[in-house]
């Protein structure tokens, strides 16, 4: 048995709702005039019934042509002002819900974004493609569909309800009890429609994260001939999936024809007494025709707005996630006033600095190491020994728990996010290439840069000469993920793209570990032209690539154990040569 939704569940959806409505409050000014413009169109529509009864009291029975021409001439009048009216209220309610729906979806990639790498880091892309798309549209339709229509349901309703008791108060009365008979069963559906509402958005998105998985490994699966396993997966978060809609749905239809029941009930109701009025001449003929059109019009928008309120509630379960998304944290948050820095030297410093993961156990521990400008530095060491974390925390991916981090002797935390990006640069194992033109990918670096700007880096990263024989040059497109490219020519096409950038950092994270013996060769020679004169800080496990760097930091368990040349080190027959020769050093406790 389905629990009903509690108070505090409620509470939340009403917090979930005010937020919501909120992205409209930037533009009172439309929803005023948007409400203004339903009020005179409700007007207009409710000026019909008093013209047919006028019509049939006295219009047709005093036989007056001109009066008859005189009624004509008014309905055409009102059907003028209802259209005119109709029309500035369809541009309004256009222009309210589309900059709604726009700032409630710039606010949540917005948000995506101030969260920073942490966040993708921690969170499945299948789960956060169906917040930013699934969950983003649901949220949107609030102001789409439901908010400005329950605002012209509601006016109607409630003018249309006044006129009727100003025309007979006991024939209004009749019907209320027939309303209220909805709420015999439609509060039980509404909360069966709600919970399992709440049910099919969650399925929603497990399935749409499992048909992001799929494709995104599309070569894992068929190169194990996996397809029917990941289909079997697929079909049950789909069937999952249907099987909540169809609930979902068919509570909604319950709770329709329970309205429906109600609605016509009221109509017996309405026509047994209007039958008896009439014949006692309490109401007179036009007076119930009107009072009946006035009856069916209200019931209908009056259920309208019961259904929107029920749907709308929903969708709020579903923009519980946005609303919960929105409120979440950063882990790293910008400074309160940031140090701006047009130039950077290239000075790097760890003063014991120790960082750890969501599961508490230490990267780093209260590690030291100083970069001097233009120095050439290797991190090394058993994988988890924290080498890529050290490198996260430079470019300030994460905070570190104790101990800091410091450019040019200027806390990371301290700079500002645009000096900390134009000072260093990154070239990771795996280059991320956008579905663009070679020109586009490496004008990413600095995007007003010329053409001839483009040219000179591609030149530098020895990226022109292959980049020529492409079939369109540095206008081919290079396809997702740079897929019509090999390894080396994404890697010096994403070398390409620091040359333009021309930071004073450069941070390499396994850069050529991945590539076959001639690509490195390729991609050496470019970062060896690259590097020269700049901070380099570099992630390696073959040794023989940062054989001539000016500093090896051997790492072991989050801390620089042993520092030098390739040659003291070796040397010296400690960690580093045992890694050198391929014997792993004998410790316990790695980091991760």
């Amino acid at each position: 048995m389905t629990k009903p939704v509690s108070t505090d569940s409620d509470k939340s959806l009403w917090a979930v709702y005010v937020w919501c409505v909120s992205f409209l409050k930037p533009y009172l000014f439309l929803l005023v005039l948007l409400i203004t413009s339903a009020a005179v169109v409700s007007a207009a529509e409710l000026a019909i019934p008093q013209f047919i009864r006028t019509f049939i009291d006295v219009t047709l029975p005093s036989g007056d042509r001109s009066g008859y021409y005189s009624a004509m001439a008014w309905l055409a009048g009102i059907i003028a002002i209802m259209i005119a009216a109709g029309m500035v209220q369809n541009l309004l309610r256009r222009m309210l819900q589309e900059r709604a729906a726009r700032d409630l979806q710039v606010a949540i990639l917005g948000h995506l974004r101030r969260l920073g790498f942490a966040y993708f880091e921690r969170t499945p892309s299948g789960q956060t493609l169906s917040l930013v798309h699934t969950e983003v549209a649901a949220a949107q339709n609030l102001y789409r569909q439901h908010f400005p229509a329950m605002i012209g349901s509601f006016l109607f309703s409630a003018l249309s309800i006044a006129i009727m008791a100003s025309t007979h108060i006991g024939l209004t009365l009749i019907v209320i009890p027939c309303f209220l008979l909805y709420y015999v069963f439609g509060p039980m559906l509404e909360r069966k429609a709600s919970v399992s509402g709440k049910e099919m958005s969650q399925n929603r998105i497990e399935e749409n994260q499992k048909a992001y998985e799929s494709v995104s490994a599309a070569m894992e699966l068929r190169a194990f001939g996996a397809h029917g396993w990941d289909m079997n997966r697929y079909n049950e978060k789909v069937t999952a999936h249907n099987r909540s809609m169809i609930r979902t749905y068919w509570y909604a239809y319950l709770r329709g024809t329970n309205r429906r029941l109600t609605y016509y009930a009221g109509a017996i109701a309405v026509f047994i007494y209007g039958y008896h009025l009439i014949q006692h001449d309490l109401l007179t003929v036009g007076g119930f025709v009107s009072f009946l059109l006035y009856y069916f019009a209200a019931m209908h928008r009056l259920t309208a707005v019961v259904t929107s309120v029920t749907e709308q509630k929903v969708l709020m379960y579903q923009a519980e996630k946005l609303y919960q998304f929105i409120r979440r944290k950063p882990l790293v948050e910008p400074p309160a006033e940031p140090v701006r820095r047009d130039s950077i030297q290239g000075e790097i410093r760890f003063e014991r600095v120790s960082f750890s993961y969501d599961n508490g156990r230490l990267v780093l521990k209260e590690m030291d190491l100083v970069v001097r400008p233009g120095q050439r530095v290797a991190l090394v060491g058993q994988s988890g020994c924290g080498k890529s974390t050290a490198l996260k925390l430079i470019g300030r991916f994460y905070d570190p728990d104790s101990g800091s981090v410091r450019i040019d002797g200027i806390l990371v935390r301290d700079l500002s996010p645009d000096s900390l990006g134009h000072a260093l640069g990154y070239v990771f194992q795996d280059t991320y290439l956008f579905g663009a033109s070679v020109k586009e990918n490496i004008r990413f670096g600095q995007p007003d840069a010329t053409d001839e700007e483009v040219e000179l880096a591609a030149k530098a990263a020895f990226a022109h000469d292959f980049i020529t024989e492409l079939p369109d040059g540095y206008d081919t497109l290079v396809g997702e993920r740079g897929v019509r490219l090999s390894g080396g020519q994404k890697q010096r096409i994403s070398i390409a793209r620091m040359f333009i950038k021309n930071p004073a950092v450069v941070l390499l994270d396994e850069a050529t570990s991945a590539l076959d013996n001639t690509s490195e060769r390729e991609v050496k020679s470019a970062l060896d032209r690259l590097l020269a004169g700049r901070t380099v800080i570099a992630v390696a496990h073959r040794l023989t690539t940062i054989s001539d760097f000016d500093v090896i930091a051997m790492m072991e368990d989050g801390r620089v154990i042993e520092f030098g040349t390739y040659k003291q080190l070796i040397a010296a027959g400690g960690a580093f040569k045992q890694l050198a020769e391929g014997e792993a050093p004998r410790k316990e406790g790695a980091g991760v």
